[in-house]
C-alpha cells in the first residue's frame, strides 16, 4: 500500500532538494532532505527509499554531464571512496554514526572557513594558486567520502575539501562529482540489500517519488551550466559550509543532548 498524502506533501520537496544537489547546486540541499523526510517516516527507511532515487538521479545526472569531467581526478579519489565503502559495510553495526556526523561537520566548517581566509588574503593580493593533485590525501578524503556516503549518507563534504582547491571549471567539477557518487551509489547497492535495507514497499514508494526527483535534477543542472566560475565556487563553498553546519547541529544534538 502506498503512503497518504500527508508522505507526499513532505516527500516531494525533499526529494526535490536532492534533485536539485544532484543537478550540480551543493551537498547541502541534500542534506536537507533525509531530516525533512523524516518527519514522516523513521530515519532509516527515510535513507532506504532515497538510495533508488539517487540512483536514477545519477542516471539522468550522467546523461546532462555526459560531456565533462575530471577523469584524473575520479581515478585517484575512487580507489579510496571502495575502501571507505567496505570499512562501512564491515562496521555497520557499530558506528557511531551521529558522532561521525558531527566529525564530518566541523571539519567541513573549518575548511570553508579556510576558503574564506585566503580569499580575504587574495583581495590584499596574496593570492592561493590552484592546488596539484596529492594522491595520499585524495585516498584519504576517497576513503572519508565513501565511509560518510555509507554510514550517514554525508560523503560529499569530503570529496569538496579535496576537490574544491584544484580549482576545475565548474562544468568539469560538476561532471567528476556526479560521476564519482554515481559510482559509490551503485556499489552501495550490494550491501544495502545484504543488510536488509532495501524491500519491496520501499522500492515502491521510491519509484512514485522519481518524477519530482528527475524534474528537479534537470533543473538543478541547467542552473549550474549558467554559472560563471565566480559565482560558482563561492557559491559551491557557501554550500559546503551550510552543509557542514547542518551536520554539526545534527550529530551534537545527538551525540550531546540525546535528541
Amino acid at each position: 500500500m502506498l503512503p497518504d498524502l500527508e508522505f507526499y506533501l513532505i516527500a516531494i520537496p525533499a526529494v526535490m532538494l536532492v534533485g536539485l544537489s544532484k543537478g550540480g547546486m551543493g551537498e547541502a540541499f541534500s542534506m536537507m532532505s533525509v531530516p525533512l523526510l523524516s518527519l514522516v517516516v523513521a530515519p532509516v527507511q527515510a535513507a532506504a527509499l532515497f538510495l533508488p532515487i539517487l540512483i536514477a538521479m545519477d542516471l539522468v545526472s550522467l546523461w546532462i554531464w555526459r560531456k565533462h569531467g575530471d577523469g584524473k581526478t575520479l581515478m585517484i579519489l575512487l580507489p579510496g571512496a571502495l575502501i571507505g565503502i567496505g570499512i562501512g559495510w564491515a562496521t555497520w553495526a557499530y558506528v557511531p554514526r551521529d558522532a561521525l556526523r558531527l566529525i564530518i561537520g566541523l571539519i567541513t566548517v573549518l575548511f570553508v572557513l579556510r576558503y574564506v581566509h585566503n580569499v580575504w588574503r587574495a583581495r590584499r593580493g596574496i593570492v592561493v594558486p590552484a592546488k596539484p593533485h596529492r594522491p595520499v590525501q585524495a585516498t584519504f578524503f576517497g576513503a572519508f567520502a565513501g565511509y560518510g556516503s555509507f554510514v550517514a549518507h554525508a560523503g560529499g563534504p569530503p570529496f569538496q575539501i579535496y576537490t574544491l582547491p584544484l580549482k576545475l571549471p565548474p562544468r568539469e567539477y560538476t561532471g567528476t562529482i556526479v560521476r564519482f557518487f554515481a559510482i559509490l551509489n551503485a556499489v552501495k547497492l550490494v550491501p544495502y540489500f545484504a543488510l536488509g535495507q532495501l524491500d519491496l514497499t520501499n522500492l515502491t514508494t521510491s519509484l512514485t517519488l522519481f518524477p519530482p526527483a528527475m524534474a528537479a535534477t534537470a533543473v538543478g543542472a541547467w542552473i549550474v551550466r549558467r554559472m560563471q566560475p565566480q559565482v560558482f565556487y563561492p557559491f559551491m563553498y557557501t554550500m559546503a559550509f551550510l552543509a557542514g553546519l547542518k551536520l554539526v547541529f545534527d550529530g551534537f544534538k545527538a551525540v550531546f543532548l540525546g535528541t
